[in-house]
């Protein structure tokens, strides 16, 4: 009696790894690794790549653009790291990887290890050199705040002016001191106070936090901002203990708000109620407009489309960089065929040309006065004249006797 054969099923390469990249990221929705980077590469359309190596395995990692700008500090090779995502495959190559959501350094903090890099970095450009910070002026009359409008420092700032300065004039530019965008807004303060002018002095600063609260004042574009004003800058933020990249750049420190507002006031005279009430105003207003922006992003965020709309792009945008390189492999070499091809076109041509054959001694006979080549001795009589060509110059001549070879 027979068995019954058994029915096989056939995978295409592509089903089979798409099975296979499902059933791994499904299983490792959410994985940490640590290890140490090797072969980092920022590719031009933003995404990075590199691979994370420890004393036994390496394992292939991507990290797309968007992932890529939530790093606050510099990635570079040699760096032990903690990388957080997803384990995938790669379906155009097969190839196993981690793509990497966020990234940051195994041991120091992501926040103090980028304090010290971008330390390291504008020090080295001379941007905390003591020759380029600004004097003081002694009795400043018109005096800009950027800070929070309803945070402690400018409470502080402005009780110190309500006692030491009669003749001043403060302007409170408001800005967010802490959270995403807060440094973009500090750095358009400093460049529109700038802009502007008439200021004599400007006080840039916050109260005292975490070192993640301060952190506006430790990114690189709030540090460029108060190098690049040319109104003298004073950095008050946080408390005497706490020092920021700003602190560096700035023409002076204080320990504090109160502090600074200390340096540039001289006597007392009372706080203006119109200021008093712009104040509360503005507090009033941006607490109300901050509270309906952050329940707009609050839906925004949790809605069924952002939770994962770049997934699908993801392999897309990685196919697209190996074609790229692919592409630009295939002109390469086209280019150097179609150099080597002519070349040898050329030497085909010079093998065939006449001039090179009577080179060899050989040479061209026409009968005058017509000038026709003469290819047969019989055409000709005596008492012809002819003209010779040589490798090297002419001759004519006159024929005693022709005769044809039989």
């Amino acid at each position: 009696m027979k068995t019954p054969a058994v029915e096989r099923k056939v995978f295409s390469v592509s089903e089979i790894v798409d099975q296979a990249r499902g059933l791994l990221e499904k299983s490792f929705a959410r994985v940490w690794v640590e290890g140490e980077i090797s072969n980092f590469k920022v590719h031009t359309s933003g995404h990075c790549y590199f691979t994370l190596k420890d004393g036994r395995s390496q394992l292939r990692a991507a990290m797309f653009k968007g992932a890529s700008r939530l790093v606050r500090f510099q990635v570079e090779d040699g760096l032990q790291i903690v990388a957080g995502g997803r384990l995938s495959i790669y379906t155009a190559r097969g190839d196993f990887q981690l793509v990497v959501e966020s990234l940051e350094p195994a041991g120091l903090g992501a926040l103090q290890l980028a304090f010290e890099q971008l330390k390291r970095k504008l020090a080295k450009e001379g941007l905390f050199a003591a020759a380029r910070k600004k004097p003081l002026p002694v009795f400043p009359r018109k005096i800009a705040v950027v800070t929070s409008p309803t945070g402690a420092a400018i409470r502080d700032i402005l009780n110190v002016t309500a006692r030491r300065s009669p003749w001043a004039d403060i302007a409170i530019y408001p800005v967010r001191v802490q959270g995403e965008g807060a440094a973009r807004e500090i750095a358009r303060a400093l460049a529109r106070l700038n802009e502007a002018g008439g200021w004599d002095v400007i006080i840039c600063g916050r109260g005292g936090g975490s070192l993640e609260d301060l952190w506006a004042f430790n990114e690189e574009i709030v540090a460029r901002a108060i190098a690049a004003s040319a109104i003298p800058v004073i950095s008050a933020v946080g408390h005497e203990v706490d020092y920021t990249i700003a602190d560096f750049v700035a023409d002076a420190r204080a320990e504090t708000p109160t502090a600074a507002a200390e340096m540039v006031m001289r006597d007392r005279r009372e706080i203006l109620e119109q200021l008093r009430t712009l104040r509360r105003m503005l507090g009033m207003r941006l607490t109300a407009r901050l509270r309906e922006w952050r329940h707009r992003l609050e839906q925004v965020v949790s809605s069924r489309l952002m939770q994962k709309p770049l997934a699908v792009f993801e392999p897309l945008a990685q196919r697209l960089d190996d074609l790229k390189v692919t592409m630009q492999e295939k002109v390469k070499n086209r280019v150097q065929w179609l150099k080597e091809h002519l070349r040898g076109l050329a030497a085909e041509m010079e093998a065939l040309s006449p001039l090179r054959v009577m080179g060899r001694g050989y040479s061209l006979v026409y009968k005058l006065p017509q000038g026709a080549l003469v290819r047969d001795a019989g055409r000709l009589a005596g008492g012809d004249r002819i003209k010779i060509r040589f490798y090297h110059g002419e001759t004519l001549c006159r024929v005693e006797s022709s005769k044809k070879k039989s």
